[in-house]
């Protein structure tokens, strides 16, 4: 079965189709959610729900571009909603951190991916979701403000936060390289 052919059988509400798109999509749209979750079960939350909304307006996708950006975005933006309705139940408790101006330089042999990544779901909800926008999934800044309904400014300083705080944890995951004076 070809993509498109998948493509058709979801807009027909065809459940053979359905399983054959969530079978080749659902692990890249899950590492995705890993990225914007706190946790395994909010990825798996977050997947579920995304599929969903996937499967219910697919009939909106006119093959115009990439149907894996399409559904990607999809994916970003049930976290990004569930992280707003958590805002709204809670006010952020947002860690103030001191920032030397040096990078980092991660070598996998130190520092395994696994490791980052739980390090970036560990950071504070809004540090995690700008984070992740600019840096592993290029957003501008004037997008992620938009996006989360904040300054660009705001979005500025949350990136720089969440670096920082990623710098902290990752010195402190390896101390051999703070005492070389990183």
């Amino acid at each position: 079965m070809t993509l498109e052919e998948i493509i058709i059988g979801c807009k027909k509400n065809n459940l053979v189709h359905q399983k054959a798109l969530y079978n080749l999509y659902d692990k890249k749209l899950f590492n995705l959610s890993l990225k914007y979750c706190t946790s395994l079960s909010d990825a798996e939350d977050n997947l579920h729900d995304s599929f969903i909304e996937i499967f219910s307006s697919i009939s909106k996708y006119k093959a115009k571009g990439s149907f894996e950006g399409w559904m990607k975005r999809i994916t970003i933006n049930k976290a990004i909603s569930k992280f707003k309705s958590a805002i709204q139940q809670q006010a952020l408790d947002l860690k103030t951190v001191t920032i030397s101006d040096t990078d980092i330089e991660i070598n996998p042999e130190e520092l395994p991916l696994d490791i980052l990544l739980q390090l970036i779901q560990n950071l504070p909800n809004q540090y995690r979701l700008v984070f992740n926008l600019y840096e592993l999934d290029d957003y501008s800044h004037k997008e992620i403000a938009q996006m989360l309904s904040i300054s660009e400014g705001t979005s500025k300083s949350n990136l720089y936060k969440a670096k920082g705080i990623l710098k902290e944890k990752i010195l402190e995951f390896n101390p051999k390289k703070a005492q070389n004076g990183i």
